[in-house]
């Protein structure tokens, strides 16, 4: 059952975020697996696949034309539904895309930046107990927007040795290059480090089971990668005129995907507060996935009492949490006070549902308390800048001796020698 507190009793910036310290025997396992595939490369990976997936599929790759026929497979509804979304993903992060630049207010002196997208990136998309269509499109059309030539896609099979035709679907959709049957650390290891058949990408994106995401930081520095995300989070900030129907709902909506999920309400009204613990109970036990939900909600379910809708805005910029709802009449009153936050759904009829596949904005979102200093997914994550400058003979001499003096102080004579052996050519 979800607790109810007072926010004068706890501490909300530990309500999230204490998912990502390190577990050393994963941490463990996980090398072992990298440093295997990067020395064995495609066999490792097949041998992998048998172990964890229980299947060892004749080929790493899915064929395009069964990509063609998943979109077949999948129905013309399900396949206009993917369509609308991408479409909606598309409008929104267009708006994303930044230009080059170039400078020439001072004689003689241009300067610049180039914005360039990387050549071939990653994209990890969990399976398993569930297929993910949603997380391809979310992470491949920001790439594709972005310029980028190649996205490939790894995501576990099943036992039948397929990929959910959803998953194709989305990804020919998207645009994804290549779909590969592989999941786990060990996919992570082949997108860094490159196989016989798999080519080594620039950047992984997308989520994962912890030894994913432990794999996505021992790579790091090798490739970039996205973030590393935590288990799943809601905040509802919510008074009395919410219905505590829909907010349950919406609670549960994070409960159900993972035992460590947190869902938190924030509220001012303990009437409500009440309504939502019984109306948590009343849901949760007919919901499909209702042992997932019953530990999350046991684990992390929290009801936070405050005095005002202002407290409640203090106490979720605490907390910065992945999704955060603000369930009132009046919700854009308070969007400019929310400083810490993943996605912010306004007012009671924008549901995190409608984010997670829809809306447009981005759904792979910064956990466990990142949202005070990382973003969303976006353009910006497939794209690198380089800056560059232009001086004439003249344009140096004028600040020469400003830049050879700044290098002294720092005992730097060679960096000061670049500049003032020119100069000494401008005087003979």
């Amino acid at each position: 059952m979800m607790r109810i507190v007072r926010a004068k009793d706890i501490d909300a910036s530990r309500l999230v975020g204490c998912d990502l310290v390190k577990n050393q025997d994963i941490e463990a396992q996980v090398a072992a697996i990298l440093e295997d595939v990067r020395a064995r490369g495609d066999a490792a990976l097949l041998d992998y696949t048998e172990r964890f997936d229980g299947v060892r599929p004749e080929t790493l790759e899915v064929a395009q034309s069964d990509m063609d026929a998943a979109c077949r497979s999948v129905g013309e509804d399900f396949l206009r539904t993917l369509e609308m979304a991408a479409a909606n993903i598309r409008a929104f992060h267009s708006r994303q895309v930044r230009g080059d630049f170039m400078v020439n207010e001072q004689p003689g002196v241009v300067l610049g930046q180039k914005v360039l997208p990387l050549r071939r990136v990653g994209l990890y998309v969990p399976g398993g107990t569930a297929a993910y269509p949603s997380t391809v499109l979310m992470d491949a059309i920001p790439a594709k927007i972005a310029g980028v030539r190649e996205v490939v896609m790894a995501t576990p099979p099943g036992r039948d040795g397929r990929v959910p035709e959803a998953v194709l679907a989305a990804a020919r959709v998207a645009g994804v290059t290549r779909v590969l049957r592989m999941g786990g650390a060990q996919a992570v290891a082949a997108l860094a480090f490159g196989t016989q058949s798999i080519p080594r990408v620039d950047k992984i994106v997308g989520p994962g089971n912890i030894y994913v995401a432990t794999a996505k930081r021992q790579v790091y520095g090798l490739v970039d990668i996205d973030m590393v995300a935590g288990p799943s989070e809601i905040l509802v900030i919510a008074d009395q005129t919410a219905n505590p129907v829909h907010v349950a709902a919406d609670l549960l909506s994070q409960a159900e995907h993972d035992r460590l999920a947190s869902a938190i309400l924030v509220t001012p009204s303990p009437a409500l507060a009440e309504a939502v613990q019984a109306e948590v109970e009343r849901q949760l036990a007919r919901l499909p996935r209702a042992e997932i939900c019953r530990a999350s909600i046991d684990r992390a379910g929290v009801i936070v009492l405050v005095d005002s809708l202002e407290e409640a805005v203090e106490v979720s910029n605490a907390v910065a949490p992945e999704h955060l709802e603000v369930c009132v009449d009046q919700p854009f009153a308070y969007l400019s006070r929310i400083r810490n936050a993943g996605s912010i759904f306004l007012g009671k009829y924008a549901p995190e549902a409608l984010g997670d596949y829809f809306a447009g904005p981005n759904h792979t979102l910064p956990t466990s308390g990142t949202a005070r200093f990382s973003s969303p997914l976006s353009v910006d994550d497939f794209v690198k800048k380089s800056s560059f400058l232009y001086y004439t003979r003249d344009a140096l001499a004028a600040v020469g001796a400003r830049v050879v003096d700044f290098a002294r102080r720092e005992g730097l004579d060679a960096h000061a020698r670049s500049v003032s052996i020119r100069l000494q050519e401008d005087d003979a």
